[in-house]
């Protein structure tokens, strides 16, 4: 994906799965994490309060969400089926964004990073 200024840039570039499951996390942060802001990181959506605690991004066939949670063995657990070597979650687009979980990592992340 080309380089974008804004996160709007960023959403209006993905195919429309891709768009629809980003405007869904973007939507779960702002309710979630109240004063989460929105930037480009790393080419994809970076979310702060006061630091980055989250970034999700669109790839050819899932959705990233990174950095690993930690801190959270019961948390840890249920994402071990979306996660890779390093610890990062893969939401695949042939299956169900689990709005429920996603809405758990947000939290956790946010405390983990003293949000």
């Amino acid at each position: 994906m080309a380089r974008t200024a804004t996160v709007d840039d960023y959403v209006a570039g993905l195919k429309p799965e891709a768009r629809r499951r980003i405007q869904r996390i973007r939507l779960l942060v702002r309710r979630h994490v109240p004063g989460a802001t929105e930037t480009v990181s790393y080419r994809i959506v970076a979310f702060r309060v006061r630091k980055i605690f989250m970034y999700a991004g669109a790839f050819k066939d899932h959705i990233g969400v990174f950095p690993p949670v930690k801190g959270d063995s019961r948390l840890v657990e249920l994402l071990a089926p979306y996660r890779n070597a390093k610890g990062n979650l893969r939401f695949a687009f042939a299956e169900p964004m689990p709005d429920g979980l996603i809405t758990q990592i947000i939290r956790a992340l946010a405390r983990q990073s003293g949000a």
